[in-house]
């Protein structure tokens, strides 16, 4: 049963606010009217004849009811999270007071809209298209219309440029919109992002069901983590039947085929008919859309003539105006505090009413550096890591050098190849003790962001002061004590090595198994100091191939157990200082749970297997069987 809203139309008024802003543009910032009238509950009708919730929202002059008579240029953001949820409508109330028409849109089978919902379905590229030109039609609408909104709000937005409604003027995809869900955020080259997706599905279920969520709440998604493969009527998202559909679909539909190249998944096939405008994308190294962000400017940069624009920060999920990241802290200057009004001003206001904004002048692509502090520990028990901001003009950067980093025998990492005859390293990878989560770039309940390698500095996120971590065991040691995680890092840097860029870290290697995976972290080692005795193990990136779609998106194809295959792991972009004095890192395991599923090791089709096996994973590194990762060194910026 949904909550029942009154249908209103009031009078909001409300006083002026200053925005932050940068001096030289000043002018583009002050509130051009002093009210704002809203209209809730404009049901939208769309091609199928399905209508959609939408709140209106038109400045006015003060003591006044009615709205102003200019046609105003449109900002537009649907949502699945409900259009009155906390900041949005004060968001929309101060973008009307800059001189545009805000409309705040449910999406289709969410709150007060009609329909049904599902997550990444087709239809919500047309409902983006029909919604657009249906608000660009309106007396009030000066004809340009715009989007904003982050997560599955810039997803959305993605979703109608696909579509190309014709009067569609500019975008600002802030953590958001979806390259390719096969490899990016639902599965992850063959593995399934599972903390992320089965979280949102028991998490959004009952945002307007109260009764579903009231189940929800009794079992906590954490305790069914490890209760996969997830059965179909068994566990308490059959409660929302919409939700569990969607859900199994993901976890089973393992194979890159036309599900994952429809619009609702996939932006990379469909690039070409995606609208020439200008957009702004809005990342950070350690968001679950890293990858998308990237790849998307790249792609669009070259099909387009609009202006594409990348800012990129060392951020969670949505953290951009947030100056840390898990246990690390990047400075001052990585959090953007005037990110929710100024830059979206500026962006709009110089593209959609052709105002001489400081976008003008930004550099095609900017980018948080990681890495220049000295490492201390601040007032909030945070290691110091710093950054800085560095402007380029092309991604990757051309001056950037691909240095080969091997893997060695004696768990040394260095630019020289191997011996000729150095045996291979063997671990064995259990899925019934898989490793742990610890940070990384994902947005669910775990701990995402930069964190320290070791379980035994952590409280378990179930909560109540357990220590640990899901599918760990005591005693909490660090992850490098683990014997099935292998460790290869450098000797003490006798200069900084500036990472920026794509990371692959090539293996030659061999399984017990016809299937399992490899995971690999890039790790910061800092040295001890009187603040972290045990100095720090940080996180910079990481990433995972599951050896059956070792080929990419070709069709898989199981291992024959002991014979030896080249694979490529291919963790997110990253840009990172390695300071002197710093080891660089690299750690090869076959888990990471439960950011993503574990491979039971049998060959069964995924998200059916009911069972799991052991699996014996050899590394090779001798000079014709050599193991590296490939590092883009570039000249120091700062």
């Amino acid at each position: 049963m949904r909550h029942t809203r009154l249908r209103r139309t009031l009078l909001l008024v409300v006083p002026l606010l200053l925005s932050v802003t940068l001096p030289s543009d000043a002018s583009a910032q002050e509130a051009l009217y002093d009210a704002v009238r809203s209209a809730h509950d404009v049901m939208i009708p769309m091609r199928d004849g399905v209508r959609l919730a939408t709140d209106v929202y038109r400045p006015t002059r003060r003591g006044t009811e009615t709205p102003v008579t200019e046609r105003l240029p449109v900002l537009l953001q649907r949502t699945p999270y409900g259009k009155e949820g906390a900041g949005l409508v004060e968001r929309a109330m101060d973008f009307a007071r800059h001189g545009y028409v805000v409309a705040l849109q449910d999406l289709r089978g969410r709150y007060a809209s009609e329909g049904t919902f599902q997550k990444y379905d087709d239809v919500t590229a047309s409902d983006g298209y029909d919604t657009v030109e249906w608000l660009a039609s309106q007396p009030w609408a000066d004809g340009k219309v715009g989007m904003w909104g982050t997560s599955y709000g810039a997803h959305t937005q993605a979703d109608a440029a696909k579509a190309a409604p014709p009067h569609l003027g500019a975008l600002l995809l802030n953590f958001g919109g979806l390259s390719n869900g096969w490899n990016v955020k639902v599965r992850n080259h063959g593995a399934f992002e599972l903390a992320q997706q089965m979280g949102w599905a028991f998490s959004e279920a009952g945002a307007d069901h109260p009764e579903v969520r009231a189940a929800l709440d009794q079992e906590p998604v954490e305790d069914w983590y490890g209760a996969t493969p997830l059965r179909r009527g068994l566990s308490p998202l059959s409660l929302a039947p919409d939700f569990e559909d969607y859900l199994l679909e993901e976890m089973t539909h393992a194979d890159y085929d036309d599900y994952w190249k429809g619009l609702g998944k996939n932006w990379q096939e469909h690039y070409a008919e995606t609208s020439d405008i200008p957009m702004l994308h809005v990342g950070g190294w350690y968001d679950s859309y890293c990858g998308s962000t990237l790849q998307n400017y790249v792609a669009l940069s070259a099909l387009k003539r609009a202006p594409q624009r990348l800012l990129m920060g060392p951020w969670v999920h949505g953290g951009n105006t947030r100056s840390y990241a898990g246990d690390v802290e990047f400075g001052p200057a990585a959090a953007l505090t005037d990110f929710p009004d100024g830059v979206h001003l500026q962006w709009f206001d110089h593209h959609l009413k052709g105002r001489d904004t400081a976008v003008g002048a930004w550099a095609p692509i900017r980018l948080f550096v990681m890495g220049t502090g000295d490492g201390h520990k601040d007032a909030h028990g945070r290691l110091v890591h710093g950054g800085y901001w560095r402007d380029a003009t092309a991604w990757p950067l051309p001056e950037a050098r691909p240095v080969r980093y091997y893997l060695h025998g004696d768990g040394t990492l260095d630019t020289a190849a191997p011996a000729a005859n150095a045996p291979p390293t063997t671990y064995t990878y259990d899925p019934h003790h898989p490793v742990p989560t610890l940070g990384g770039s994902f947005s669910s309940a775990l701990k995402s962001g930069a964190y320290d390698q070791r379980e035994r500095e952590f409280t378990s996120p179930r909560g109540g002061g357990e220590t640990g971590f899901y599918g760990s065991r005591a005693p909490y040691l660090p992850l490098k004590a683990r014997a099935d995680v292998l460790v290869f890092q450098t000797e003490p840097l006798e200069a900084d090595v500036e990472v920026i860029g794509p990371v692959t870290v090539h293996l030659f290697a061999s399984s017990s198994a016809v299937d399992t995976d490899f995971t690999a972290k890039l790790v910061d080692v800092y040295p001890p100091s009187a603040d972290f005795p045990s100095g720090f193990d940080l996180n910079v990136t990481d990433g995972i191939v599951r050896a059956r779609y070792r080929n990419g998106a070709a069709p898989p194809e199981l291992l024959t157990p002991g014979r030896v295959y080249e694979m490529d792991i291919e963790p997110f972009p990253t840009a990172n200082v390695f300071k002197k004095g710093h080891r660089i890192r690299i750690d090869i395991s076959s888990s990471n749970f439960p950011r993503f599923d574990r491979n039971p090791n049998t060959g069964e089709p995924l998200g059916l297997s009911r069972r799991m096996i052991a699996a014996d994973n050899s590394v090779y590194h001798d000079a014709t069987r050599a193991s590296y990762v490939v590092l883009p060194v570039a000249p120091v910026g700062r």
